[in-house]
C-alpha cells in the first residue's frame, strides 16, 4: 500500500510540474503554408491518471485488490487532424489504457492476469463542416454517444445501462465498439448518428463458449431543445453467434438495445436521466448457448449535482451530488439491482480532482454498500 501511494504521489507531482493546466496539450498547431505539408497538421495529447479505492461492506469483496488501491481507468490520448482541402480534414485518434499497478507488478493492487495496457480506442476518417464526420475503427458507439454518456457522470456508475452489462461492450456494439463505421452530421438543432458494425473476431468470455459478432448497426439522434437541455434517443442491433466448440452446438442471436436520455445543465446544476430496454442482450449467467442471453430486461440511471465555485485554497469548485440506478430482468433470470447514493467531487488547481461516494445497494445477490474514493489528474 505504501509503495502504491508513494508511486502515485510521485507521478502526480511530476505531472503537476510539467503541465500548467488540465487541457489537451497541442504539440503541433496547423498553420497551412505553401510547400510545407507539416504545417497542415494539428497534433494533441492528453490523459487522465486515476488511482481508486473501493470498499464494499460485508464479505462481497473480502480480500479484493480494490480495497488496497487499484487503477480506476488511467488512459492517454493522441489526436491528429490534417487539413486536406476546402473544409475537409483527415482525422485520427488513439486512446491507450494503462494499468499502472500491473505495469509495475504491485502485488494485491490489480486482478491476476490483467493486461498492463489495453487499446481503448483507435480510429481514423474524414470530417467536414458541410458533409459531417465519417470514421472507422474502435470508437464510442452511437448508443453511448447519444444515451450512455449522459448518465456516465459519477464513478460507481453504468451498472444499469447497456454499455456496462452486455457480454463485452467492445464486441457487442454497445460501448467502445470494434470494427465500426460511424457517421455524424448536424442538421439544425439535431445531431444525427448512424453506424455499421462489421463482422468481428470471436470473443472468449472465459467459460468455454465463444461469442462472435456477425454484423449490426445503430441509429441515434441528439436533439438540442435549448442551449442547456439535450434529449438523445438511440437503437443498436447486433447479429451474433454463440458457440460451444466442445459440442459444436451453436445459436444465432438478434440483440437489440433501445435507449433515451436527457441532460440538463441550468446554471450550476447538472441533471441527467436515462433508460433503456435490452432484448437478448443481458446475460443469464448460464453456460448454455441456447439460454445465454435474457430475452428482455431494462435499466434506468439518474444524477443530480450542484457546482459550488470556491476559487481559493487550491480548490476551484465543489460539487455534491445524488445518483442512482435500477436494473431489472423481465424474464430468463430472477434478478434486480437498485443503487442510490451521495457523493462529492472536489476540483482542484492544475487538473487534480478528488471524488468520494457512498452507495446503498439492494440486489438479489445481496451486494454490500460501497465506499469509493477516486483521485484524478487530468491533462
Amino acid at each position: 500500500m505504501r509503495v502504491l501511494s508513494q508511486a502515485i504521489g510521485l507521478g502526480l507531482a511530476v505531472g503537476s510540474a510539467s503541465f500548467a493546466a488540465h487541457a489537451e496539450i497541442t504539440l503541433l498547431k496547423a498553420d497551412p503554408q505553401p510547400g510545407d505539408p507539416l504545417s497542415r497538421l494539428n497534433f494533441t495529447v492528453g490523459g487522465s491518471i486515476r488511482p481508486q479505492f473501493n470498499d464494499m461492506s460485508g464479505d462481497g469483496d473480502k480480500g479484493s485488490y480494490k480495497r488496497n488501491g487499484y487503477d480506476g481507468g488511467t488512459r492517454f490520448r493522441f489526436s491528429a487532424d490534417y487539413y486536406l482541402f476546402d473544409d475537409i480534414s483527415w482525422v485520427g485518434y488513439y486512446e491507450l489504457g494503462v494499468n499502472i499497478p500491473a505495469l509495475f507488478n504491485w502485488d494485491d493492487h490489480y486482478a491476476q492476469g490483467a493486461n498492463n495496457t489495453s487499446r481503448r480506442m483507435l480510429y481514423t476518417g474524414f470530417q467536414s463542416k458541410t458533409w459531417g464526420k465519417m470514421t472507422f475503427g474502435q470508437q464510442n458507439s452511437v448508443y453511448y454517444d447519444v444515451v450512455g454518456v449522459k448518465t456516465d457522470a459519477w464513478d460507481y456508475d453504468m451498472v444499469a445501462q447497456a454499455p456496462g452489462n452486455g457480454i463485452n461492450g467492445d464486441y457487442d456494439g454497445s460501448y467502445r465498439s470494434r470494427k465500426m463505421l460511424k457517421y455524424k452530421n448536424t442538421f439544425g438543432d439535431a445531431d444525427i448518428y448512424a453506424s455499421y458494425l462489421f463482422d468481428d473476431n470471436e470473443y472468449l468470455p472465459g467459460n468455454g463458449l465463444r461469442y462472435k459478432r456477425k454484423g449490426g448497426g445503430s441509429l441515434g439522434v441528439d436533439y438540442h431543445l435549448t442551449n442547456d437541455l439535450t434529449w438523445g434517443t438511440a437503437w443498436n442491433y447486433t447479429r451474433a453467434d454463440m458457440r460451444n466448440p466442445g459440442t459444436e452446438d451453436s445459436k444465432n442471436w438478434n440483440q437489440n438495445i433501445y435507449g433515451t436520455a436527457l441532460s440538463w445543465t441550468p446554471g450550476q446544476w447538472t441533471l441527467s436521466f436515462g433508460g433503456g430496454y435490452y432484448q437478448n442482450f443481458l446475460t443469464t449467467k448460464k453456460v448454455d448457448v441456447h439460454n445465454y442471453f435474457a430475452g428482455n430486461a431494462w435499466g434506468i440511471e439518474y444524477f443530480a449535482g450542484y457546482t459550488i465555485p470556491v476559487g481559493q485554497y487550491a480548490v476551484k469548485s465543489v460539487m455534491p451530488y445524488f445518483m442512482g440506478d435500477r436494473l431489472q430482468y423481465v424474464n430468463d433470470r430472477n434478478y434486480q439491482r437498485i443503487d442510490n447514493g451521495v457523493g462529492v467531487s472536489f476540483k482542484l488547481d492544475y487538473g487534480f480532482r478528488v471524488d468520494y461516494e457512498h452507495v446503498f445497494t439492494s440486489s438479489t445477490d445481496n451486494l454490500g454498500d460501497m465506499n469509493l474514493v477516486r483521485l484524478r489528474y487530468d491533462f
